[in-house]
């Protein structure tokens, strides 16, 4: 426990009495939602961010301890395990240092330092390595035997042996990797015949560029790797090979005379053959990696404003599946989301019939007493928009613009079928973008992430981590809203602390046979839900209505009797505590600290009880965009335009201003100043105002600038 604590400080600088007591908690099976808001005295307050990367390098070490356990059973059954070694390998803190120390040992297919060893000729590279001959050609010579039949031969057998050894030295590897990690240049070259390829023009920067790899921008390498994935590219890593090869030859010859000589040529092969390739690789891969972190952070962040996007709530909603030719698909919903009818309607191109699909929503809003329409914004999205408006409604009925994205996805789910097994993907879909406005995050989590369209490369990173990433933040998500018990679908269930796909079908199941769950205490009825997921998943859960006014508060069970205390020693009730701020203020919590309860938690007790259940997110706001502009020719240099931001990348952030194509706010036109965090200027889904600056109609590439 100490080398991993002491491992997981020297990454995080967190104190190790908070790695410690929240190392105990994980191994306990506790989550970070739940460590997070219910242990703050055993961490010492951390957040989640910080839990996420003590649970992170917790599992580098542990990954690194299973590979120093293979690699010292490998030389066990070598037996070429030295206690020296072994010492070497225990104190090993990196996989890098692991891997190179393993290396001389490694079971190999077979080389040509292997092939000069069965001939007989490592004692003439040990010979050469001593450096003490000036008559290495009659000493050779004593080496031609069986396959070596000339002198040459078996100096260029014994140089092979010396460059496998060069290559296994650690302080000439480690050497080459600091002047690959300062000074590596990665180029790129279109490969021959792929310059016209239409396919490739998107990758066209790239045809012929060059620049420092310590320097390269995530987004711009994981171009490039694509693009030479693709087949479209090469890509070469470079640094200086003069001073690389001078600074081995420093370290290894030492006389002058025939010995230094082979030793030279062995280096120039060790380098060209087996050092250069195998680390650039390396380089380039830890680059890789980088890019990876970077672009997994980018797409968290925009997944995790995604999901706590504005909600309307529970309204009645009519939502449209927007088209031309196969029409617009309209379904309605109830305040919970449920489906109470559906039809297709064909306003535009080729039925136009305008009037009738107008007269056809006026009736439906009347008749299911609709509050708010959502519009999917994909196809004819803006033509329908502008049908909607034309219609006058009895009521005061809002109308928004919804993100179609990972629709299709849902609609061909399992999910999906399961919920509605009479109906066809378009009405699975509509129903979607209509639930989509109640609570976005209730309907997104039955999407896969990577579906839905906010990240940056997300196909090019490393597909494990990048999941891993984005079920923290899905679970972080939901369990900072809470979930309502009663109206929760399976999927949204999944997500709560301690509870998981098999315990959320248990729910769902016990719900359709019993009815509501009329308090907290009645979840333990679930079957297999037992104490510990209890313990977890219980305060992130809600009961609307419920005798207790706790069970619909972020208030967890086990301390509802200090609430209790509190109301009694005011001489009230705890109903009468709730949302009171007189009776609040009042309390002293310094007498309700224990020896596990401190201020922090009694803080968010009191912070719970002013507005018990209240939904952190804001309430949904409608927009409209500029309804001169249809297509991109409409677009002007220099106009001021509303738009809505539906991506944000470490170069800067996309736009949606009502039309087909996004415009770009590059990270330069985000402020006046220099822009480190484009997050610190925009957020998923703001509502603001940009500049036309360039319009580019042949590449469907629009520049924009940020107004306000």
């Amino acid at each position: 426990m100490t080398q991993l604590i002491n491992f997981i400080s020297s990454h995080t600088q967190l104190p190790e009495s908070s790695i410690k007591n929240t190392v105990e908690l994980i191994n306990e099976d506790c989550t970070i939602p739940f460590i997070s808001r219910y242990r703050k005295e055993r961490t010492g307050n951390l957040d989640e961010v910080q839990i996420g990367d003590i649970v992170k390098y917790k599992e580098q070490y542990e990954a690194l301890e299973k590979r120093k356990t293979s690699i010292l059973k490998a030389l066990e059954e070598q037996d070429v395990l030295t206690s020296e070694l072994k010492q070497k390998i225990e104190a090993t803190a990196d996989l890098i240092t692991l891997e190179d120390l393993y290396l001389p040992f490694k079971k190999s297919r077979k080389t040509k330092a292997e092939t000069a060893r069965k001939n007989g000729l490592e004692p003439l590279a040990k010979i050469i390595m001593s450096q003490n001959t000036n008559d290495l050609e009659s000493i050779a010579f004593k080496y031609i035997k069986g396959e070596v039949i000339s002198i040459e031969d078996a100096l260029e057998g014994a140089r092979h042996i010396i460059a496998e050894w060069i290559n296994e030295r650690t302080d000439v590897r480690n050497n080459i990797r600091y002047q690959l990690e300062r000074f590596a240049i990665i180029s790129t070259k279109v490969i021959k015949g792929k310059a016209d390829d239409e396919n490739a023009q998107k990758y066209r920067d790239y045809f012929d560029w060059s620049e420092s790899l310590s320097r390269i921008p995530s987004h711009r390498l994981l171009a490039i790797l694509r693009a030479e994935h693709e087949g479209f590219i090469k890509i070469k890593i470079e640094i200086d090979d003069e001073k690389a090869l001078s600074k081995i030859e420093e370290r290894i010859i030492r006389s002058k005379n025939d010995c230094s000589e082979q030793i030279q040529l062995a280096i120039q092969d060790a380098y060209k053959r087996l050092l250069l390739p195998s680390l650039s690789n390396e380089a380039l891969q830890i680059a890789k990696d980088k890019a990876d972190e970077a672009a997994i952070l980018v797409f968290a962040k925009n997944l995790k404003q995604l999901l706590l996007g504005s909600p309307i709530g529970e309204k009645r909603v009519l939502a449209i599946d927007p088209g031309f030719r196969t029409g617009c698909k309209v379904v309605c919903l109830d305040a919970q989301g449920q489906l109470k009818y559906n039809e297709t309607i064909y306003p535009h191109p080729p039925k136009s019939d305008a009037i009738g699909a107008m007269k056809k929503i006026s009736s439906l809003a009347d008749a299911y007493k609709i509050e708010a329409i959502a519009i999917g914004n994909g196809t004819a999205s803006r033509e329908t928009e502008a049908l909607i408006r034309k219609i006058h409604f009895k009521n005061d009925i809002q109308v928004f613009v919804v993100s179609e994205a990972g629709a299709s996805i849902y609609s061909a789910s399992k999910i999906a079928r399961e919920e509605f097994p009479n109906y066809d993907v378009t009405v699975r879909g509509s129903v979607s973008i209509g639930r989509r406005l109640q609570d976005p995050l209730a309907e997104l989590v039955k999407i896969d992430a990577k579906s839905i369209g906010v990240g940056q490369y997300q196909h090019d990173v490393n597909q494990t981590n990048l999941q891993k990433s984005l079920d923290v933040v899905v679970e972080n998500c939901v369990n900072a809203v809470g979930v309502n018990i009663n109206t929760a679908s399976k999927s949204l269930l999944s997500y709560v602390s301690g509870i998981g796909p098999k315990l959320a079908e248990n729910i769902f199941e016990y719900r359709k046979e019993h009815g509501a769950f009329l308090s907290r205490e009645a979840i333990k009825k679930v079957p297999r839900l037992g104490d510990k997921a209890f313990e977890q998943g219980a305060a992130f859960l809600r009961i609307k209505e419920a005798k207790n006014p706790l069970d619909d508060s972020s208030v967890h069970p086990e301390s509802y009797t200090i609430v209790e205390n509190m109301a009694k020693d005011l001489g009230k009730t705890v109903q009468d505590l709730i949302g009171n701020l007189t009776l609040l203020q009042k309390i002293d919590l310094k007498n309700y600290c224990t020896a596990s309860v401190g201020l922090p938690t009694l803080q968010d007790i009191v912070k719970e009880l002013e507005k018990p259940g209240l939904d952190i997110r804001e309430q949904a706001k409608v927009f409209t965009f500029n309804q001169n502009i249809k297509t991109i020719n409409d677009l002007r240099e220099g106009q001021l335009l509303p738009g809505i931001v539906n991506n944000i990348t470490n170069f800067g952030c996309f736009v949606d201003i009502g039309i087909k194509e996004s415009g770009l706010i590059h990270v330069s036109n985000l402020a006046d100043a220099f822009v480190s965090d484009v997050n610190e200027h925009v957020s998923l889904h703001q509502q603001i105002i940009v500049k036309v600056l360039e319009v580019d109609i042949p590449r469907k590439r629009i520049q924009l600038k940020l107004y306000k």
